[in-house]
């Protein structure tokens, strides 16, 4: 196929109409340009993401009201997870697929309305609820908070706990877009979401101070969650019904697919919980670990999050249509992938921490606050690929029906991993902290593989070893190179300097960790290559 496309330039046309027919609201996708749509409303977010956390620092340092405002997310954090599961979509995705498959979009209407509107009565009870004991949260889950800490949190968290409902709803009215594999909706959320935050503390920071970004956050919420999704599923044909009933036989085979996700704690999830309880105790721990995992996040949403949620209507679909064989194979080639560029990304953070953390900089978050935050950055960053393979593995369950091993599986592992991140957190401080979430989320995923292979879903050899093995030596070249201009090359001090280093530690990073690749015989480049093609 290739020469016709090097003598005629015509054909490159139609791949230019396919590239702008990605952005329109209705197009579906492939499981590789659903992963490109949503990796680059990631890259996106996390930019914005970068401005937000930069934006907050600026404002408002690393102190009390960080501390209290990062803390406010904890419990209308927890409502959704324990009433919702914390993903609402993953179960009805599987669903309305099955739906979908038999031809009776009609019936997958009618099980989404009833879902819907059964549990906003129940998110809306925990709500109340929430906003009444707030204090008596704040006061358990972070103990070692001052008063006036305590009680900026506790109003703060009650101006949010009503986002749980926005998220929830969104989240229901997304899974109709999933089923359909239309992902623009969902690209767009954490950008609208990112935005409400930084609009928020922009226009009334100065009058209303850390009571901005809850206004915000609940702004951020409503237009880039509810909103978005709700015109996206409209647009696709949903058909509402205002039905509540909590007998309905579609409303309980919900239910007893999401309860093990309602009642299980799963550490990818908890793990910030845990964090935020012992750090409280630190003034601006809380905000310097907070501002660690920001950044964390943004690559790893990039190259875990984004190909994860990709792939769980498309791996729903093989296993609905009993391509076992298949539904395995796709998993393992995934994680494989995810983990190989995982290692390559690992070099690149490590390496770059320092001036990325730096970037932050500014304001009343001071180069102290900076380097204790690089430290953090650089424990967490060694996990990211760890990170990525679990929500694959655990998608893998959910695709099959499965909710209740990765349930039983992160109560487990979760309760063995609190005496870890309490132990090393009072010998370490909150390094020991990072250190025990490295070590929680590697149980985590080692045992959600071991658990899929023994069941014969997803067999561990099918794993690409070779691959991997590439990629790590390709990442620790990379690594070195980058390290190398951080330590040798001088550049100017301050924010330019910065950016002037982290451009030619990628510059290296990338020219060796390519070399590497290319030498070594490894398939990723060309893999990418031809994707992109």
């Amino acid at each position: 196929m290739s020469e016709p496309l090097l003598s005629n330039p015509i054909p490159v046309l139609p791949a230019r109409r396919s590239l702008l027919g990605m952005l329109r609201p209705s197009a579906t996708h492939t499981a590789f340009s659903a992963t490109l749509l949503l990796m680059a409303s990631n890259i996106l977010s996390g930019m914005l993401g970068l401005v937000r956390t930069k934006y907050i620092a600026l404002l408002f340092g690393a102190g009390t009201v960080t501390d209290a405002y990062y803390a406010a997310f904890q419990l209308p954090d927890m409502i959704n997870y324990f009433l919702v599961g914390g993903v609402a979509s993953v179960s009805l995705v599987t669903i309305l697929n099955r739906y979908k498959q038999a031809g009776d979009e009609a019936g997958g209407d009618r099980a989404l309305s009833v879902v819907l509107n059964g549990m906003l009565v129940v998110v809306t009870l925990g709500v109340i609820l929430g906003e009444i004991f707030a204090p008596a949260f704040t006061h358990v889950a972070f103990r070692d908070f001052d008063p006036e800490r305590a009680a900026l949190c506790t109003s703060l968290t009650r101006i949010m706990l009503p986002g749980s409902l926005l998220w929830f709803a969104g989240g229901v009215l997304g899974a109709k877009l999933m089923a359909r594999k239309i992902f623009l909706y969902q690209a767009v959320t954490p950008l609208l979401y990112n935005v409400g935050i930084i609009a928020g503390a922009f226009f009334f920071s100065a009058r209303l101070g850390a009571y901005s970004l809850a206004i915000g956050v609940l702004a951020g919420a409503f237009v880039g969650s509810l909103l978005m999704n709700a015109i996206g599923a409209y647009r696709s044909g949903l058909r509402y019904q205002p039905i509540f009933n909590l007998r309905d036989p579609a409303f309980l085979e919900w239910l007893r697919m999401s309860l093990p996700l309602m009642i299980g704690v799963s550490l990818a999830m908890a793990d910030k919980w845990i964090l935020a309880y012992f750090a409280s105790g630190d003034t601006g721990g809380i905000s310097r670990i907070s501002v660690a995992k920001t950044l964390f996040n943004a690559p790893m949403g990039i190259l875990g999050q984004a190909a994860g949620v990709a792939s769980l209507p498309f791996f729903a679909a093989l296993f609905s249509q009993g391509r076992l064989t298949d539904f395995g194979a796709a998993v393992n080639r995934a994680t494989s992938r995810v983990i190989a560029v995982s290692l390559l990304a690992a070099g690149w953070m490590v390496a770059l921490a320092a001036p990325i953390v730096d970037l932050i900089r500014g304001g009343s978050f001071s180069p102290k606050d900076a380097a204790e935050t690089a430290s953090y950055f650089v424990i967490f960053a060694l996990s990211i690929a760890l990170w990525a393979a679990q929500g694959f593995y655990a998608r893998a369950f959910y695709a099959a029906g499965n909710m209740r091993v990765p349930a039983i599986t992160g109560w487990v592992v979760t309760l063995v991993s609190i005496p870890i991140y309490s132990t090393l957190f009072h010998r370490f401080g909150i390094i020991g902290l990072a250190v025990a979430s490295d070590i929680g989320i590697l149980a985590l995923t080692v045992t959600l593989a071991v658990q899929l292979s023994r069941r014969g879903l997803v067999p561990l050899s099918g794993m690409e070893g070779g691959e991997l093995g590439r990629a790590l030596l390709a990442a620790c070249a990379g690594f070195l190179g980058a390290a190398a201009c951080v330590r040798y090359l001088h550049v100017p001090r301050g924010h330019m300097g910065d950016v002037l280093m982290i451009g030619a530690g990628t510059i290296v990073w990338g020219g060796l960790g390519l070399g590497v690749l290319v030498a070594m015989g490894s398939k990723l480049p060309g893999q990418i290559l031809r994707r992109k093609g």
